[in-house]
């Protein structure tokens, strides 16, 4: 049941994920966003500062810390409001959170078969990889856990 509510949960996000894709459209302008808004109205950095009740000097420092990435969430959601916009925070995923989960588990399964795989051929009674599909989904099915997916590398 619980593997069940965690795939539809995934299944979820990845439908409000989709609308995010592709993420290059979401990059940062090279000045990064508070700077490029900024610009935008044709606010000053001595405006902006008054607006968030801080030095002008502030306003320089805290884009350049936007652009370099080092800026805090809570410096940038004032920033956002003072420009009368609203932060929007995600973490996209590159594929499916589906698809994600499902290669972890393949991952996992062949290598776990990888070793029986050689402990037979040492045994000389190794099978080859005819049904070697089969296998893995038998042992994704059987053997592999959601609670196991994320241990070790």
């Amino acid at each position: 049941m619980k593997t069940y509510v965690r795939k539809r949960a995934r299944e979820r996000l990845d439908e409000r994920l989709a609308g995010l894709k592709p993420v290059d459209r979401l990059l940062p302008p090279p000045k990064g966003w508070i700077r490029a808004i900024r610009d935008a109205l044709g606010m000053s950095g001595v405006q902006l500062a008054a607006r968030l009740g801080v030095r002008p000097q502030t306003v320089e420092a805290l884009e350049k810390s936007e652009a370099s990435g080092s800026i805090q969430l809570s410096t940038l959601r004032r920033a956002a409001e003072a420009l009368d916009c609203t932060l929007v925070y995600a973490l996209v995923p590159n594929s499916s959170l589906e698809e994600a989960v499902n290669a972890r588990a393949r991952k996992i399964a062949m290598r776990a078969l990888a070793r029986v795989a050689h402990t037979m051929k040492l045994e000389a009674q190794e099978t080859g990889d005819a049904g070697m599909e089969a296998r893995i989904e038998a042992y994704i099915r059987d053997q592999v856990k959601d609670r196991d997916l994320w241990e070790g590398p």
